[in-house]
């Protein structure tokens, strides 16, 4: 469990809206195992795995971290307007590894993540903290059905697009982006207060080498041997296709600075806009660098970070 001094008493409400994959249960892990965060619900959207593995995958780590005190409510199962392509060549058929977890026979809490998530904003008014790690389906949902969320927002982290426009699923689109690029138009047009933490972090700041994957396993606990088992397919992929020195982590790493904003080094308050319909460039969120549209900035976008403060904050979590 992570003890930080000097930091403040209160818990920080969260809620995470997640594609329950093998980055995104090391992110749950971070946030759950944090002893300054209140995770008040976990949204389930379609993404890396179909919704019902996204839900059966959250609950277990809930469930290994003792937080079956935590709701996981499930919700949307399709994108806005185009099929449900996953990511499940990159996490494995079951967005775990599939190292033979026992990732079926739980229940999610009753309702919809859309309305857990209303709902608690709400409840926590003005203070609530939004953190998604998957497509934003349900977000684009949540503010179409209540336009006034972003009022209610303290702060939205997502982790999704590239500030330097190379994509990990075409050219120069993220895959969260690429998904459901319908739903980016929409968060992006809502007046929520953004801030992204783009694959472009994970691939230069969040990559965990063998050595690293042997250190963080030998800690020893369920956790930690979780965190990096479950990265065997995404491993492979990493080496074979996005020719990485090892895994990397962009769940963990966003996650990691939505806790603690001083992950970031840099970061940049810009104007982006999402490709919705060009086969080529689909999902790609363009960010005005040169001012050029003439937009006023629309999020703030991390381009720089920490790689050991947050390779701390995960050796930290999983103790």
């Amino acid at each position: 469990m992570i003890h930080t001094v000097g930091w403040p008493t209160v818990r920080r409400p969260f809620f995470i809206d997640t594609d329950t994959a093998s980055d995104d249960a090391v992110a749950l892990v971070i946030a759950l195992r944090h002893p300054d965060i209140d995770v008040v619900g976990i949204g389930i959207v379609a993404g890396n795995v179909p919704l019902d593995h996204g839900v059966q995958n959250a609950l277990y780590v809930a469930e290994l971290c003792d937080r079956t005190d935590v709701p996981v409510f499930a919700g949307e199962a399709t994108p806005l307007r185009v099929p449900l392509e996953t990511g499940q060549y990159v996490h494995g058929q079951d967005g775990m590894g599939d190292i033979g977890l026992p990732l079926s026979g739980r229940t999610p809490a009753d309702g919809h993540a859309v309305d857990a998530l209303l709902d608690a904003s709400h409840r926590h008014a003005g203070e609530l903290e939004l953190v998604t790690l998957g497509p934003l389906t349900n977000i684009a949902r949540a503010v179409e059905r209540d336009p006034t969320l972003p009022d209610r927002l303290e702060r939205v982290v997502v982790m999704g697009a590239v500030a330097d426009h190379i994509g990990n699923q075409n050219p120069v689109a993220e895959f969260n982006m690429w998904v459901d690029p319908h739903a980016v138009d929409v968060v992006l047009r809502a007046g929520l207060p953004l801030e992204f933490v783009g694959w472009d972090i994970s691939r230069t700041y969040a990559v965990m080498t063998p050595d690293d994957a042997a250190e963080l396993r030998a800690i020893g606990t369920p956790i930690a041997e979780m965190c990096v088992d479950i990265q065997r397919v995404l491993s492979e992929f990493c080496a074979t296709q996005t020719k990485l020195a090892g895994f990397d982590l962009p769940d963990p790493i966003a996650m990691a600075y939505a806790i603690d904003p001083a992950v970031a080094t840099a970061s940049r308050r810009l104007h982006c806009e999402v490709e919705t319909e060009s086969p080529l460039t689909r999902g790609m969120v363009v960010m005005d660098l040169l001012g050029f549209t003439g937009h006023a900035p629309n999020a703030l976008v991390v381009t720089a970070a920490d790689r050991d403060r947050f390779r701390s904050m995960l050796f930290a979590a999983v103790h």
